[in-house]
């Protein structure tokens, strides 16, 4: 799809008028520390923005830069992750503040090629960090851009594939000032799905989200709480405290431990404090 410079103007003017009425304020949009932005991006992976407001903060006065973090014992960071799920990334962000230790001389990558070396750094996610840490003009996209993009340009059309989308987020770009585009990409996104439903269903990529109750996610997560209050435990006792059937109980600790968020010592469980790269 071609669109004409009269509509691309007609675009930014809507996108950044209703920024200038109802821009949102974030703690990571008053600063352009590129570790603060990582830990954010992080953060907001599959996450409601109210929830990692409230980890934010703690979570860099814990480890307040990339040093710190590298250094720390996984138990400690996923003590200070607990809340937001999805602890891998947790670990990740972990084991990326390593990486930038040992390859990077400490400084947090200002390229999408060096970025996405990082574990669990999507090309996505490398991005955003270089629009909003070095306001370099690239182009991503995200569930709130994709719901813009399908709201505006494909309004009846179904199966909508990112690969035609992503040519718009390139033409309507804001070279001159991506971080603040970008920011206003998101609050329009977040305001249209808040107003007319969620366009993303209209979407190739859409997934819909499974069950949270009795999945593994859940299993996962309360594996993790429990290993996080004691030294160690075994599968029997995990069965006993969790009151879960010992085959999901079983598979879960597999995985887990082949991602080397656990570790097992003669037949014994705890958060593995290894900082494998």
């Amino acid at each position: 799809m071609k669109i004409s410079r009269k509509r691309i103007n007609l675009f930014q003017k809507k996108i950044y008028d209703y920024y200038s009425r109802s821009g949102r304020l974030f703690p990571w949009r008053e600063t352009n520390n590129p570790y603060n932005i990582l830990v954010s991006e992080i953060m907001l992976q599959q996450t409601q923005v109210t929830r990692v407001i409230s980890k934010y903060q703690q979570f860099l006065n814990e480890f307040p830069d990339v040093n710190k973090l590298a250094a720390a014992p996984l138990t400690h960071v996923l003590k200070a992750w607990s809340g937001l799920g999805y602890n891998r990334r947790a670990k990740y962000l972990r084991e990326s503040a390593n990486m930038i230790v040992k390859n990077f001389a400490g400084v947090v990558p200002q390229t999408i090629d060096e970025l996405i070396t990082l574990p669990g750094i999507s090309h996505a996610t490398a991005a955003a960090i270089c629009a909003y840490a070095f306001n370099q003009p690239v182009v991503f996209i995200e569930t709130n851009i994709r719901t813009v993009f399908l709201h505006e340009f494909f309004k009846s059309e179904r199966k909508v594939a990112d690969k035609e989308i992503l040519p718009l987020v390139a033409a309507t770009l804001d070279q001159t000032n991506p971080r603040q585009w970008y920011w206003a990409l998101m609050d329009y996104g977040t305001y249209l799905k808040k107003t007319f439903g969620n366009p993303n269903i209209r979407s190739k990529q859409y997934v819909k989200q499974s069950k949270f109750s009795g999945s593994n996610r859940q299993i996962r997560g309360l594996i993790l709480k429990t290993l996080l209050h004691t030294t160690s435990l075994s599968k029997e006792e995990l069965v006993q405290q969790l009151g879960k059937n010992t085959k999901q109980i079983t598979t879960n600790l597999i995985q887990m431990e082949n991602e080397g968020l656990i570790s097992q010592t003669n037949g014994r469980f705890a958060i593995s404090d290894t900082n494998k790269v």
